[in-house]
């Protein structure tokens, strides 16, 4: 068990995330990314879904054999041949974890299983029984929990429990809960389930209304000491929460979110631009905490304060996240002074006339062109300095 405020963060980066369009990686990418999450710190790596294919079962063994430093699971059915394929991979591994899954609410059983509570029930505790054969960490996951009957729930988790989970996890499966209620469960949770205390509680927060990261703080709030989350957030439909904005919330709010962690905050953004190479696409602009614009300023009002201190529009630094340095972006919104800034920079100070000028010949060009670069402000030097001489 961690210490009361450890938070234990279990990627799922090369599984959940993996398994959504646009985002397969082949047998060395897999690998690549390893060793990168392992660097970056997280406690458990959750490899793949050795079932699913003979190259995921070979990704997650090599995974298992080469990359130290951080547990290795993989997901399994509640079938006794997911669970040991699952077993077989993950194996090499000095610390190792088989994640066995099942759904909990009664809309997954009748539609998709087919089968009745008391199955699930028998299923749920036989599976977690045969996982603890190939290893002593075994994670039960109750699918679709949040839009589950609380009262089969907790049954449900109960029956894990007793047949040894050591990590429950409360999936939002469909991103459909909202951070007061998911915080709700875990207190139930806490409250009903005989042994629970000897249990981690896990989130696992899907981003359909966009409030994935949200549910997965309130989670921790309310008790869970493990997060499941990916990098960038990717993974189905809409994804997952975002392992950075989790690992930033705690570090710049810590007077809200008293945890500590085992990650590496600097290797966020490194981590970030890996995946983007290893998928088929990057992480939007506008994407917290390690998208292109997360620490950029094109507002003149923004630059100057940003010149002056950059408390005043930046709630942590870039180096924090290991994201360089802060972005003044010049455009047709930047003030002088950043203007003034950058010529300065490219060895070109002007005094207040010739300022004046280049800034109105600069407006004119950003009202026209959407990237403003060096040799553009350089190109608009000449007029102003020809102007001096004539005086």
């Amino acid at each position: 068990m961690p210490s009361p405020n450890q938070i234990v963060f279990f990627d799922t980066t090369l599984r959940d995330g993996e398994q959504s369009p646009g985002c397969t990686m082949h047998h060395d990418e897999k690998l690549r990314m390893a060793h990168q999450l392992a660097a970056l710190g997280v406690d458990v790596l959750e490899a793949g879904f050795a079932i699913a294919s003979e190259g995921d079962f070979n990704a997650v063994q090599a995974i298992a054999r080469e990359v130290h430093g951080t547990r290795i699971a993989s997901l399994a059915r509640c079938k006794r041949e997911d669970i040991e394929a699952a077993g077989r991979a993950v194996q090499p591994a000095a610390s190792n974890r088989i994640h066995v899954f099942l759904a909990s609410s009664d809309l997954h059983l009748e539609y998709k299983l087919r089968i009745t509570r008391e199955q699930a029930l028998d299923h749920a505790a036989e599976s977690v029984q045969f996982a603890r054969t190939f290893t002593d960490d075994v994670e039960f996951s109750t699918e679709d929990g949040t839009r589950s009957d609380h009262e089969f729930l907790i049954k449900m988790i109960t029956v894990a429990v007793q047949a040894g989970a050591t990590t429950i996890n409360i999936p939002d499966t469909v991103g459909y809960t909202t951070p007061d209620e998911y915080a709700a469960i875990f207190r139930l949770v806490k409250t009903r389930v005989p042994g629970i205390e000897n249990v981690i509680l896990s989130t696992h927060c899907h981003n359909d209304l966009g409030m994935a990261v949200a549910n997965s703080l309130a989670g921790i709030q309310a008790g869970a000491r493990q997060v499941e989350c990916t990098i960038n957030g990717i993974g189905e439909r809409a994804g997952n929460a975002a392992l950075e904005e989790i690992a930033a919330a705690i570090m710049v709010r810590h007077d809200i979110y008293p945890y500590t962690h085992n990650l590496k905050m600097t290797e966020l953004y490194p981590t970030s631009q890996m995946l983007a190479e290893c998928i088929s696409f990057g992480c939007s602009p506008n994407k917290a905490v390690v998208g292109a614009n997360a620490f950029a300023h094109e507002s003149g009002i923004h630059q100057h304060g940003m010149m002056s201190n950059p408390l005043t529009y930046e709630i942590m630094t870039p180096a924090s996240v290991g994201a360089g340095n802060t972005n003044l972006v010049l455009g047709k919104h930047s003030g002088r002074r950043a203007l003034a800034d950058r010529l300065e920079k490219l060895g070109h100070p002007l005094d207040r006339n010739q300022l004046d000028e280049v800034y109105t010949r600069f407006t004119e060009l950003a009202d026209r062109k959407k990237s403003i670069y060096d040799q553009d402000l350089l190109s608009l030097l000449q007029p102003a300095k020809s102007v001096v001489a004539t005086h």
